[in-house]
């Protein structure tokens, strides 16, 4: 047996409870990790709180498919199947288990190895848990559709929390000119991350202005798509990573046609889960990226670390060190 957090009904973090769960056993192409850490996501508040409604398609329609959350996690392999060639008993791995069966907030967890990468010596295990889904989506972001060059003017959009915070950063590292929007007590991070120029969003709708941006990714998108075409220089793009349903629908739908009609390329970022994490570890090693991590909880205060998540108020990333929270 292990210890877990656990739900089996959509709510408030209040449904979420720490029991005792069958330890899993991985198959013959997965890997048994001892989970040291693991970090939270946008995603975990949504699955916990089945909404948006039309989520619970994928989540389960009356009640979770899974029941444990947490899909970055990070910690040392204690077994591995028969077809594993990759791990061995004793190394440090970290991935997003987003793919599989979730169930990060545990003791132990099952992975494919596929889901896996070593985690490097100077690297602890939290960071490399905050790593793999916020660090992932931020260069997919900067990168896929029109790779940020030196000298361009980008604007990242909820900029203090977990994706926005290492997309400061690597926009910064590309040699980009990079302003940060988010709320009034994110923007002095902002600023010590590298951020050129930041905006208090409770103060200024950089959409309504004259100034316009080679790249706009935004993590909270809630606008028209209208609006942010008008906030694009001639040739800019605009990729959405997160933010309302109706945004993220219309641009899914109308962004095709917006980017034929002009130079402008309008898109929403489809999430490839732990493709390009060599990258992030080389922009790691150089001290050019690093993760801020704003609070690490306990596994039993797992609930308490999921509402503080849910309120938005997090600078960075939010943690759940397992093994620190059930040692005697």
């Amino acid at each position: 047996m292990m210890k877990a957090i656990v739900y089996h009904t959509y709510g408030s973090p209040n449904v979420l409870k720490l029991a005792d769960v069958a330890k899993p056993a991985p198959g013959d192409d997965e890997v048994l990790i001892k989970v040291h850490a693991a970090a939270l996501n946008s995603w975990d508040w949504d699955r916990l709180t089945g909404k948006p409604y039309v989520y619970r398609l994928l989540f389960g329609l009356l009640k979770p498919k899974l029941p444990i959350l947490g899909a970055d996690v990070a910690g040392p392999v204690e077994a591995v199947g028969r077809n594993v060639q990759q791990f061995q008993p004793g190394d440090a791995v970290f991935g997003d288990l987003c793919e599989g069966g979730w169930g990060g907030l545990a003791e132990y967890v099952c992975a494919r190895e596929t889901a896996l990468t070593l985690k490097p010596a100077g690297m602890t295990f939290e960071q490399a848990a905050a790593i793999p889904q916020a660090g992932v989506l931020a260069l997919q972001g900067l990168r896929d559709k029109r790779p940020v060059q030196p000298g361009q003017k980008v604007l990242i959009n909820g900029a203090g929390g977990g994706v926005g915070t290492f997309a400061v950063q690597m926009a910064k590292s590309f040699g980009a000119e990079v302003t940060g929007v988010d709320s009034p007590a994110k923007l002095e991070m902002l600023r010590s991350l590298g951020a050129d120029h930041v905006i208090d969003y409770t103060q200024e709708d950089y959409t309504q202005t004259d100034r316009q941006y080679d790249l706009i990714v935004d993590v909270v998108a809630r606008r028209s798509i209208s609006d942010y075409k008008r906030a694009l220089t001639p040739q800019g793009t605009f990729v959405v990573i997160g933010g309302s349903i109706a945004t993220i629908l219309q641009t899914a739908t109308l962004g095709t046609w917006y980017s034929k009609s002009g130079g402008k390329q309008m898109s929403l970022l489809m999430h490839r889960p732990n493709k390009d994490l060599a990258s992030i570890i080389a922009l790691f090693e150089s001290g050019q990226v690093v993760p801020v991590i704003d609070k690490c909880y306990s596994l039993p205060e797992a609930a308490e670390a999921i509402r503080y998540l849910g309120a938005g108020q997090a600078k960075g990333k939010v943690v759940i060190t397992v093994e620190r929270a059930l040692s005697p």
